[in-house]
């Protein structure tokens, strides 16, 4: 089995080639990593340039694909240009485990189709750390597209991918279709992920948004009514 890495990105010149580099140093030596998919919507911070840079001294295929904006159809762009068995979507600045690619075949050898890691941030407050300890948890509410998200292809196809209606909340809404046919685990193993939106936002303001659109979600808001509120309280 293969794994095709599927990395959605948008001015992420900051962080992109340290993200790389730990992917090639935390993969296992058992050659399942096919390719990296970088697909870009739109960078103008010269991420694309790091991105060739850094490709052309490495083993392992790096690809950058553009696409049009919106995480959904990025990463449905992505799933498109693979023939991987399994796709693993990442956040730029979401470090997964040590031999990440092997727990997460060993997973979908086991039947595992869909799954995450827990997830924890690289900052010591108190409340990012309750956050990140819930995340060993099987409960939905406990989910997000920090943690990582593997899928076979089989099943993301047979699922009709990331819904390209949603410009934020895809990864939850992906993750509702799979909880309702009891297709997810959580890998016990920690992936850290940057804590950059609540220190540029304010940790309670952006947990009050965030849990906001949870709840918004949770009683029928559709996805334009979603990133309006997001719009107005998050990305102005």
């Amino acid at each position: 089995m293969k794994i095709s890495i599927i990395i959605p990105t948008l001015n992420e010149a900051a962080t992109i080639s340290k993200l790389l580099s730990h992917l090639i140093n935390m993969c296992s030596a058992e050659d399942l990593i096919k390719e990296i998919l970088i697909v870009d919507g739109g960078s103008i911070d010269g991420t694309q340039d790091i991105i060739h840079s850094f490709s052309v001294q490495q083993d392992i295929t790096i690809r950058f694909i553009s696409s049009e904006k919106g995480r959904a159809k990025q990463m449905n762009t992505g799933a498109k240009e693979t023939t991987s068995e399994i796709l693993y979507f990442l956040h730029a600045d979401s470090f997964p485990p040590p031999a990440f690619d092997q727990l997460i075949v060993t997973k979908v050898k086991n039947g595992d189709a869909a799954g995450c890691f827990r997830m924890k941030f690289d900052h010591n407050h108190w409340w990012l750390k309750i956050i990140g300890w819930f995340t060993q948890f099987s409960g939905r509410a406990c989910r997000g597209g920090d943690q990582s998200q593997f899928i076979t292809k089989n099943l993301f196809e047979e699922l009709g991918g990331f819904n390209e209606s949603y410009i934020i909340y895809e990864d939850h809404d992906l993750i509702n279709r799979l909880y309702a046919r009891n297709q997810f685990v959580v890998i016990q193993e920690w992936l850290i992920t940057s804590a950059r939106r609540y220190l540029d936002h304010g940790i309670w303001t952006l947990q009050f948004h965030f849990l906001t659109i949870y709840i918004k979600k949770w009683r029928g808001a559709g996805p334009e009514d979603l990133y309006q509120y997001y719009k107005e309280n998050i990305a102005k």
